[in-house]
């Protein structure tokens, strides 16, 4: 396999990579799935550089690599000590509990929904009661429910 079909590859699953870390980031609301996807979005980053490296035949991008595979670790201490001390305040991790950890100059957040449709709004589809035969036409005679 040539160099520019390998890089291709490398790019492509690198790309894969961030573009599912960013859509689990952006969809889930649960604090560790959303570092995990946030950690997923760097490793597509991390093989994209190493990829590059590869092509250029330049050791740079593997060393950045290493760098950011360092920060990721420390990284990851910090935010798991952080979402332990959340969770043993709030009880919870979804993330909309915690907006309420804010400066108390700050009014509270209000976290608005699509109201609901009313019940008399709804038309419901009826059905013929059981039991009973509705009207069909054949030719000229009409054939009535029997009930």
């Amino acid at each position: 396999m040539n160099e520019l079909n390998l890089l291709s590859n490398y790019l492509l699953l690198g790309s894969l990579l961030f573009v599912i870390g960013m859509v689990g980031f952006i969809v889930r609301r649960n604090m560790i799935v959303m570092f995990l996807c946030a950690e997923m979005m760097l490793q597509g980053v991390a093989l994209s550089f190493a990829a590059w490296s590869r092509f250029h035949h330049d050791w740079g991008g593997q060393v950045m690599v290493i760098f950011m595979i360092a920060v990721a670790a420390c990284e990851a201490g910090i935010a798991l000590a952080l979402i332990l001390m959340l969770f043993h305040r709030s009880d919870s991790l979804d993330i909309v509990v915690w907006q309420d950890l804010r400066e108390s100059i700050l009014p509270p957040y209000v976290d608005r929904q699509i109201p609901e449709e009313m019940d008399e709004d709804r038309v419901w589809p009826t059905l013929t009661p059981a039991g009973i035969e509705p009207d069909v036409d054949i030719g000229e005679q009409t054939h009535r429910p029997r009930i």
